[in-house]
């Protein structure tokens, strides 16, 4: 069974989890422009990660719906946002029951092309996901099938050129911003923009590989920093009104290259009157 951290805590209440990731030894640190996304592998990636419902992905199922449900079940029609969905439709899952229109912002077209193959045939594996889910009142309500059908949108997106600020009002950045590049700098800027495209006062969770060397895919090497929940804490705090941040550790972990996982659940910073 995975182990859910501690949560440490910044703003009013807390809440954020961490997924580990650990930045290669390298002394030159490759870019993401450096790395060609639209030769990502999606189908085995989803086979190898996705196929079983593993525990860690269970408890930040878990620690996600019951926040959502905390920040948002007193509102309905919200416009959502997955931004680097990837090969990944659980984060999106999380939102739809509050909202009228979920945007998956992915940059791959072959993780794009996979996407919109979902949604016209939601794939089985994603049964486990849900049913850990609806042990929580608003999902229990709806049809994932019919509202992830209805409801969703794939668009381009690159997340270091970010699109409307202040446009969602709920959204979800999974395993992206620590693994699409080795530069520190640009995983810092990926958390700042993914803030910044919410409205103030949305809530948001985050999840990261915690210390990763970076993976492999197909037979070919996409790259990863290596951060702690103190880097995801110190980095969002200023950015929010409510932060908890958490440690995720599976007792069997997928690969090796890495110390687990780090879930991050916010609020964004109101403006100041």
């Amino acid at each position: 069974m995975a182990s859910v951290g501690q949560a440490t805590r910044a703003g009013r209440p807390a809440g954020v989890a961490d997924r580990p990731s650990r930045r290669t030894d390298r002394s030159i640190k490759r870019s993401n422009a450096a790395y060609d996304w639209d030769d990502f592998d999606p189908d085995l990636y989803v086979k190898v990660n996705y196929q079983e419902l593993h525990d860690d992905d269970a408890a930040i199922l878990g620690r996600v719906g019951q926040y959502f449900e905390h920040e948002a079940s007193r509102t309905r029609g919200l416009q959502g946002i997955d931004v680097g969905a990837g090969a990944n439709l659980y984060p999106t899952l999380t939102m739809l029951p509050y909202c009228e229109s979920v945007t998956l912002f992915e940059r791959s077209s072959a993780n794009r092309t996979w996407l919109l193959g979902q949604r016209e045939c939601y794939s089985e594996i994603w049964n486990p996901y849900w049913s850990v889910l609806t042990e929580r009142p608003p999902y229990e309500a709806i049809d994932p099938r019919e509202c992830f059908l209805k409801r969703m949108a794939v668009r381009y997106g690159d997340i270091f050129r970010p699109a409307s600020r202040e446009r969602w009002g709920i959204g979800t950045m999974f395993f992206c911003a620590e693994s699409i590049t080795q530069q520190e700098r640009e995983f810092y800027t990926a958390l700042d923009n993914f803030v910044g495209m919410l409205k103030p006062g949305a809530p948001f969770a985050a999840a990261f590989m915690r210390e990763s060397r970076g993976y492999r895919v197909a037979g070919i090497d996409f790259p990863a920093v290596s951060i702690t929940p103190v880097d995801v804490e110190h980095r969002l705090e200023p950015l929010v009104d409510y932060l908890e941040v958490h440690p995720v550790v599976s007792s069997k972990p997928l690969r090796e290259g890495y110390k687990g996982m780090i879930l991050a659940l916010g609020r964004k910073r109101r403006a100041r009157s």
